[in-house]
Formats: structure tokens, sequence, C-alpha cells
């Protein structure tokens, strides 16, 4: 079987590089920075979201489902940078071309992807491969909205159209799953300031299973998959999880009703 590999990313803002593109903030600490930058990105937009070339990726989420079970876990470990998260991402994607799964990904993570690789001089030839060498990606490559290979769940639900799109934690919550579970991106610069990176890496952990059920619902309706095989895909994450360390995945699993 193709390799599945869901992904979503957990950002801050790039306050280092603020510094280096705003000369006048070279001697303020980095919480002076960001609400700097906030503040000049409301007043010329309305909202304080960041362009995405100026987030630093601090957790990159992965769930990589094959024929030998489901691994959920986030890149690294708390204290590598953000350079080797990013390389170990499209190092994934160099050895297994998987089968990219995300919500969201090609409006946000992608793009900060992309930008954060290409600061960091981080090499992706699978990952940018559009059938120069391998024909069979000339026609669904990573790249093309409209190809499959990464398939933006948010996107394709929503028939690429704004207005259309919805809530991860709304999706998943009314298909029966978990959900998100006491914290949201807004909330994750404010945790990383207080030393809570441990947990923004298992809230990212967490969106990754999210998204991992709302796919395998989205592989149902679109008859990939049978019903006992959902049935079975739910009953792996559920074992999965159960097995797992950690206090976030208990949570999730009380929060999953039996079906």
């Amino acid at each position: 079987m193709t390799p599945t590999l869901v992904f979503d990313i957990e950002t801050v803002p790039d306050t280092a590089g603020l510094r280096r593109l705003r000369a006048e903030w070279q001697t303020l600490a980095d919480a002076e920075v960001a609400e700097r930058a906030f503040a000049e990105r409301r007043e010329k937009t309305g909202s304080d979201f960041l362009p995405l070339h100026l987030h630093r990726v601090v957790a990159i989420g992965c769930g990589f489902r094959d024929a030998q079970g489901l691994r959920v876990r986030c890149l690294g470990a708390e204290q590598d940078d953000e350079g080797k998260l990013v390389a170990d991402f499209f190092r994934l994607i160099d050895r297994y071309s998987p089968q990219l799964v995300s919500w969201n990904g090609a409006g946000f993570d992608l793009p900060v992807l992309h930008y954060r690789a290409l600061i960091h001089g981080v090499p992706a030839s699978r990952y940018w491969e559009m059938g120069e060498d391998d024909r069979d990606f000339k026609w669904n490559n990573y790249i093309s909205r409209y190809h499959v290979r990464h398939l933006d769940l948010m996107d394709l639900l929503s028939m690429y159209q704004p207005r259309a799109t919805a809530p991860l934690d709304e999706i998943a919550k009314l298909a029966g799953y978990a959900g998100k579970l006491g914290m949201d991106g807004a909330r994750v610069w404010s945790a990383y300031q207080q030393g809570g990176l441990r947990q923004i890496r298992a809230y990212c952990e967490t969106d990754v299973v999210n998204t991992f059920l709302v796919y395998t619902r989205f592989q149902r309706m679109r008859g990939a998959l049978t019903e006992d095989a959902l049935v079975a895909e739910e009953a792996l994450v559920r074992a999965t999880l159960n097995a797992a360390d950690g206090e976030h995945w208990r949570k999730f699993v009380a929060a999953w009703p039996e079906r």
C-alpha cells in the first residue's frame, strides 16, 4: 500500500527574522517584537495574523499509515531547531513518496514549509518533482492544487471556495471524533512564551489524529473504504492511542465516543 502521511504544523512569530527586517527592533525582546508586528498587521489588515513567511515552525505533527500500522508523533525533539524539523519532514517525502493529507495544508502549512525550507537551505527534490524525472508526477504531484498526491481536505470539501470552508475542530466533532482539547492555534504563541512546547507538540499530534479520522470518513464517502474497513481503521487508531504514552492520548480517547 502507498503510505499515507497526515501532517500539521504549529508556528510562532519569527522574531529573529523580524529583527533582521526591522533594524529599529534589534534591542527589543521577543514578546515586544511580536506585539509590534501584530499591531502593524492589525492596522494594515484588521487582523494580527502575520504573513506566512514570518511564521517560525516549532512543531510538525505526523501520522504515518502503512502496512505496518499507524504511528503518530511530532518530528524531532523539543530541543531541535526549525531547520532540522523542516528537513525531517521533507526527508520523509523523499524516502517514501507518501500520500500527503492535511486540513488547510495548501493554504497554510505547506506555504510556510516552503518559505522555511528556502530560508534554511533544505533540499526537497521529491516534493518538488513535477514530471521532469518521474513521469508519474506530471499529472499528479504535490504542488498542483487540483492533484491529489497532496489532499487538502478542507480545500477539496469546500470545492475551493473560501466562503465554504469549515474548521477541523467542528467537522471532527460533528463526525463523532474528539476534536480539539483545550487548545487551538491562537493560543500557541502564548503557550510557547510560557515554556509550553511539550503542550504544543501534544496539541499538534491530536490535530493530526483528528485529520486522519476525518480522512478515513472521506475515504468511505468516496468509496475507497467499505464500512467494515472504516470501522477497522477507527479501531486501529483507538488501539494505537490506547497503547501510546501521553496524557493527551488518554484525554483524546475519553472524548471520542465508542460507536
